[in-house]
């Protein structure tokens, strides 16, 4: 633990000297040797803050992050640099973000660089000169740099090994899940989780979203031969394809990230679901506080349902506090085998066309992905042009589809807009809009409410009634409706309740998942009893798993009632 107040390290969960809470992570500063010419990991307070294990020469501060630089990536930096690729392989190189160190020398590349280099000739040196990667200095460098760092080491895997066994304690063995990305994270979480626990054969679920890296399909594929005794489930959406999602309702944008939760998380919480049933799990990630603004708002431990994506599992993260450095001195310390794309220079590997990537990231894929950036580009300068963009290829290339909000411009926008009139006739009854005609999956919507009781309604009106589950008095009233404004529509009354517009808020919201539904699973991973499941084209909900939790009709799981609202609103 630590007082950032008193730059103080302890036991204690509060401060003996001023009695402030403490935290769980620990100032860390990067310096470097230009003796042994490697970054050395330092505790802020140390003692020997500033000398070289090594060697015993002073140090100086380098940056508050690292990653290095593999030999596969110099060949790139040679030809940005106009320099002799062999000049360096034979150097110690690292790189923070677009800066990077060669032997403790800062270079910085704007990002005009990547925007405007050549990225066929760049493509072109590579491939020429690839026969000249050497690993010679590199591994000695490394070598070093393991020496060096040999005691944050041992301080990072003890507590990190000590947390998992803490936190497991609460769960059955059988019911403890490790995510496995395919990135450097995940891979020292893996490794740390099956040491710690001692035990090979525990869940992992890789969540393969079809716009994954071929390097990491490479990789799990690696890893699972590597691991014979662990039990590897591959979540995949098999349904729906990221382009025809994308033609209807726009690409994902860094605040819309549709995919994740239709690619993804969806596909991974139906896993859960088939192995785990309504049985809370344990799942041990790679999330880093550092890795972005969102990320740092996370808890080490995290099983806030407001939180937590997938509502089955209690989520801990026993690299949390970790930096980049760490997670490579870590890999390179126990010889681990990763993804190739960080020996290309990727510094994370998710979807290779995410919206979150950065201009560097999309540079290298323009180089090892030519084929996919070519097509992931023309089809949005298209889409730009549908929404009516004046300039497409600017807006495109400028970044700007990766900041836009709403639906703006979609003919699909119209879907999540609900449209209602008051009944004349009958008070706190509405009559909304339908955009497709009253069936059983409709009436299959209002699951969550309580008893669907359709032998009580009016025959000659197809009414039906739904009753309250702890009462069975009435409190809903459901039959198809003629409106003149309407092609379809259903006349919805609330009834024997005090609150009927809370009650009718909640019904816009399946309104507005029958008429906007796009199959996205967020619904699937909300319910944690595994009640409502998407089959087919039909949103379907177990009335035997429902129990009436409402969750999901509560805005504060889902925006709008629906994650639709999110990605079609427009202002």
């Amino acid at each position: 633990m630590w007082c950032k107040n008193c730059n103080l390290e302890t036991n204690e969960t509060h401060c003996p000297v001023c009695n402030t809470p403490t935290s769980e992570e620990i100032p860390i500063e990067i310096f470097f040797c230009d003796e042994c010419k490697i970054p050395i990991l330092n505790l802020t307070n140390a003692i020997d803050k500033g000398i070289c294990p090594v060697c015993g020469n002073q140090t100086r501060y380098l940056s508050s992050d690292l990653r290095p630089v593999f030999p596969e990536e110099r060949l790139l930096l040679a030809s940005l640099l106009n320099k002799n690729p062999t000049d360096l392989m034979q150097q110690s190189i690292w790189s923070v973000n677009n800066r990077y160190f060669i032997d403790g020398k800062p270079i910085a590349f704007p990002n005009k660089t990547f925007t405007e280099t050549d990225t066929k000739n760049i493509s072109e040196k590579i491939s020429k000169y690839s026969d000249l990667i050497d690993y010679t200095y590199f591994t000695k460098n490394i070598t070093d740099f393991i020496k060096a760092n040999q005691s944050r080491f041992s301080y990072l895997k003890e507590e990190a090994s000590n947390f998992i066994r803490e936190t497991a304690n609460n769960f059955e063995e059988e019911n403890i899940v490790i995510s496995f990305s395919g990135g450097k994270d995940s891979t020292v979480t893996t490794d740390l989780v099956t040491k710690a626990l001692s035990n090979p054969s525990l869940v992992h679920i890789f969540g393969n979203t079809t716009l994954e890296f071929p390097t990491t399909l490479d990789y799990s594929k690696r890893f699972r031969n590597d691991h014979p005794l662990a039990i590897f489930q591959i979540a995949k959406n098999e349904d729906q394809d990221f382009f025809d999602v994308c033609k209807d309702i726009g690409p994902p944008a860094r605040m819309m990230r549709w995919c994740c939760s239709m690619f993804k998380t969806g596909p991974i919480s139906r896993i859960i679901n088939s192995l785990y049933r309504n049985q809370q799990i344990l799942t041990f990630y790679g999330i880093r506080k550092s890795e972005s603004v969102s990320r740092s708002k996370y808890n080490r431990i995290e099983e806030n349902t407001e939180s937590v994506k997938i509502q089955q599992q209690t989520v801990a993260s026993p690299i949390f506090f970790w930096k980049d450095l760490d997670v490579w001195l870590y890999i390179l310390t126990e010889k681990l085998d990763f993804n190739f794309a960080y020996r290309l220079g990727y510094d994370r590997v998710g979807c290779w066309c995410c919206p979150n990537n950065n201009q560097h990231s999309q540079f290298l894929s323009q180089i090892y992905l030519p084929e996919e950036s070519k097509k992931w580009r023309s089809f949005l300068i298209d889409f730009a042009r549908e929404i009516g963009k004046p300039d497409p290829e600017t807006y495109i290339d400028e970044g700007k589809w990766k900041a836009r909000q709403g639906g703006n411009g979609l003919a699909s926008a119209k879907d999540v807009k609900i449209r209602f009139t008051n009944c004349t006739t009958e008070e706190n009854a509405k009559i909304y809009q339908l955009l497709k005609p009253y069936s059983d999956d409709l009436i299959n919507m209002f699951v969550p409410f309580g008893k669907i009781a359709p032998e009580l309604g009016q025959k000659i009106i197809q009414e039906t009634i739904i009753l309250d589950r702890s009462t069975n008095v009435p409190i809903l009233s459901i039959q198809p409706f003629d409106q003149s404004d309407f092609d379809y529509a259903v006349k919805i009354k609330a009834m024997n309740i005090i609150n009927h517009e809370d009650l009718q808020r909640m019904v816009a919201y399946q309104i507005k998942k029958y008429n906007a539904c796009r199959k996205c699973l967020k619904c699937e991973s909300i319910c944690r009893q595994g009640a409502i499941s998407i089959v087919g084209d039909s949103y379907y909900i177990d009335p035997e798993k429902c129990i009436g939790c409402k969750k999901c009709m509560n805005a504060k799981f889902l925006r709008g009632g629906c994650m639709m609202d999110k990605y079609l609103r427009t202002k």
